[in-house]
């Protein structure tokens, strides 16, 4: 047989050949690619098996003087030494992105309107899909239930690290749970989304990629939890941790080395005091400390990280140790920059819309700016699209008012029926809405599921004056004084406080509503507050009437059930009845017993939550939830309409939204790390 030779360059040809660059996919040009185990994504080795081809990493070539600007890190190692050893492969929308620019965002203010800039950068366990049905691996390479769903392992990504270059692992999962969720030191009461049938999970690490949460009682939807909330389920252990009493005995003496009154005061000056993710750093709690300080904010997953922040605003770069790729094998994000502005008065919000001077924005944009939004789009370069939003405008009484005379009124279903069959929700639907809207009633899951009634939708919303005036007459609210509107019934005046903030519902609609109430005798007020003083105010149990947007859906319930146990929410949204809450919270101890109904409809959630979705005993319960919470009339529906979603028409790989909705996280399901800015 004949020997062939052959020479360096053929064999070097051959090896390239046989380890031939990865195709750029995108979601429009699949490339003869065939779909992974999940839409839109890959793990590396499914990737690169599908598509035959040996992915090669590239970097922003900005990076390391992006690294140089976030203090306390280290100098920046190759991008091998950055990346898991098998990162999370996104498919672009419409094309692979060019590096650079600085994304421009607005907020209200500090903690006010900012979850929706917060969502272009967030990342959790897992995610929804943007068909929005379907879960998808993020941070965690993988998961598994056991039988009855009380037991959900996660797998993490090898070689996966903070921004800080540290490891990321399951110890960082077991310590937000443990040391931070649970420990009353840091955040006052463990919110229901961690808890099961009432009772706290205990969190197994198995080895250093693995981490087991053990439940009490079967709770399905707690995967879907992580896919949809903005509460991160994992925390530095490396750097917090040197600050929590039970992880290091000197915690208490570092802190106060550093100026703090003890390690709990330090943690929550990094973490916050709540489960909410987007709480002041100490470059704005702390600033007069913030330079003793090892680093300005505590490391993150996150496509980006804060470097600088104060009562103006935030600006962040990318994150260096990102775990994410596109199909090209460029390191995400492709944004270098962005720069966040607080504005508390919605006239200058709208102004810095209409001049294009925002990026993108759906938070707090009610449909009351779309015809100047419209009007002005193409000479702002901007974009903006009308979106079916799940939640929709509703009313709450204050039935624990802190006036005993309007305790008893507002507390009376009678009353609450009044009210709702006083608006005139197709008026609503045309004025505020452009007819583009559905009036209906609150039933507390939006979709509305197959197993609620049709006639639970329309419950009381009928639009019928004579009967709100009959209604309120029969409880002795009536005009005593002849000037054409009603008093309470021991004879005081009655005039409803509307406070509204922007951010969570249209002041056209509220003041549409507060006209067909005084048509039928209800004296009130409209008055437009910030969303700080709105929180505040309902928070401590002033507010005559709360009027925010409301309803999430089914599968966020079976995660999460703030909307069914006083106070039927968190400090961010709707809530009344807020020493319900406190009664509850307390055990009894403090505030105001809820009536029965509502204790059984606190069961009822639990044992939802336990039961496999779509089963008989599951449509069963979920029913009987909304008829306790619809037919006592706790919350007021108006119409489900749409919203605007704005954003610069640079703005690339941006994809149409399913919905304009908080429900599932707001851009999450939309993949914000792969957007770019072709400038």
């Amino acid at each position: 047989m004949k020997k062939i030779l052959l020479s360096s360059a053929a064999l070097t040809a051959m090896a390239s050949a046989a380890m031939a660059a990865c195709p750029a996919v995108t979601v429009s040009d699949p490339m003869g690619v065939a779909a992974g185990a999940f839409p839109q994504q890959y793990e590396l080795a499914e990737f690169q098996g599908l598509a035959d081809c040996t992915m090669e990493m590239t970097q922003n070539p900005g990076i390391a003087a992006m690294n140089a600007r976030i203090r306390g890190n280290p100098e920046l190692p190759a991008l091998a030494d950055r990346l898991p050893a098998e990162p999370l492969v996104v498919a672009p929308y419409d094309m692979i992105g060019s590096y650079g620019g600085i994304f421009n965002a607005l907020s209200n203010a500090t903690e006010s309107g900012t979850s929706d800039f917060m969502s272009v950068r967030h990342v959790n366990l897992v995610r929804y899909s943007d068909d929005l049905t379907t879960i998808v691996p993020n941070v965690a390479k993988s998961w598994s239930w056991n039988d009855d769903f009380t037991q959900l392992t996660f797998v993490l990504r090898e070689g996966h690290k903070w921004s800080d270059g540290q490891p990321f692992g399951a110890e960082d999962v077991e310590f937000w749970y443990e040391n931070l969720q649970l420990d009353t030191n840091v955040i006052e009461s463990p919110k229901d989304y961690v808890l099961a049938g009432g009772e706290p999970m205990t969190v197994d690490v198995l080895d250093p990629l693995t981490v087991r949460f053990n439940m009490p009682s079967p709770k399905p939807g707690f995967l879907a939890h992580f896919a949809n909330h903005y509460a991160q389920g994992f925390q530095p252990k490396h750097f917090l941790g040197q600050y929590h009493p039970d992880i290091n005995p000197d915690a208490d003496a570092l802190a106060q080395s550093l100026g703090f009154e003890n390690g709990y005061d330090l943690v929550k000056a990094y973490y916050g005091s709540s489960d909410w993710m987007d709480t002041p750093t100490p470059m704005l709690a702390h600033p007069d400390k913030v330079a003793g300080l090892p680093l300005d904010a505590a490391p993150t997953l996150e496509s980006h990280i804060v470097i600088s922040e104060n009562t103006e605003g935030r600006q962040f770069v990318a994150n260096p140790y990102f775990y994410m790729v596109d199909t090209a094998g460029n390191q995400l994000p492709y944004i270098n920059e962005m720069d966040e502005i607080f504005v508390g008065e919605s006239e200058v919000r709208l102004l810095k819309l209409v001049n294009g001077e925002v990026d993108y924005k759906a938070q707090a944009l009610q449909v009351d700016y779309v015809p100047l939004l419209l009007e002005n789009q193409e000479s702002g370069g901007f974009i903006v699209d009308l979106k079916p939003e799940i939640t929709m405008p509703t009313i709450a009484f204050n039935v624990t008012s802190e006036d005993p005379e309007k305790r008893k009124v507002f507390g009376d279903l009678a009353f609450r029926q009044a009210m709702s069959v006083a608006i005139n929700r197709d008026e609503i639907n045309e004025v505020a809405l452009f007819g583009l809207g559905r009036p209906q009633q609150y039933v507390g899951f939006s979709p509305t599921p197959d197993f609620v009634t049709p006639e639970w939708e329309q419950h009381f919303a009928q639009f019928d004056p004579e009967m709100a005036k009959s209604l309120l007459d029969g409880m002795g609210v009536v005009d005593t004084d002849g000037d054409g509107m009603r008093e309470l019934p021991n004879g005081d005046a009655l005039t409803l406080n509307l406070q509204v903030a922007t951010q969570g519902i249209s002041i056209k609609i509220v003041e549409l509503v507060g006209q067909n109430w005084r048509d039928v005798g209800i004296n009130n007020t409209v008055k437009e507050v910030t969303t700080d003083e709105y929180r505040s105010s309902q928070s401590s149990n002033q507010l005559d009437v709360t009027l925010f947007e409301k309803s999430v859906p089914l599968a966020v319930v079976l995660g999460n059930a703030e909307i069914f146990i006083p106070p039927f929410d968190n400090y961010f949204n709707m809530r009344t009845a807020m020493l319900w809450g406190e009664y509850v919270e307390s055990d009894g101890a403090a505030g105001v017993e809820p009536p029965a109904y509502v204790m059984e409809m606190m069961e009822d959630v639990k044992a939802f939550q336990a039961t496999p979705v779509g089963t008989p005993e599951s449509d069963a319960l979920g029913l009987k939830l909304v008829e306790n919470m619809t037919g006592n009339l706790l919350f007021i529906g108006t119409v489900k309409g749409q919203q605007p979603i704005y954003r610069n028409a640079d703005l690339k790989n941006f994809t149409d939204f399913r919905t304009a909705s908080y429900a599932y996280y707001r851009t999450y399901p939309y993949r914000p790390s792969q957007w770019f800015l072709d400038e």
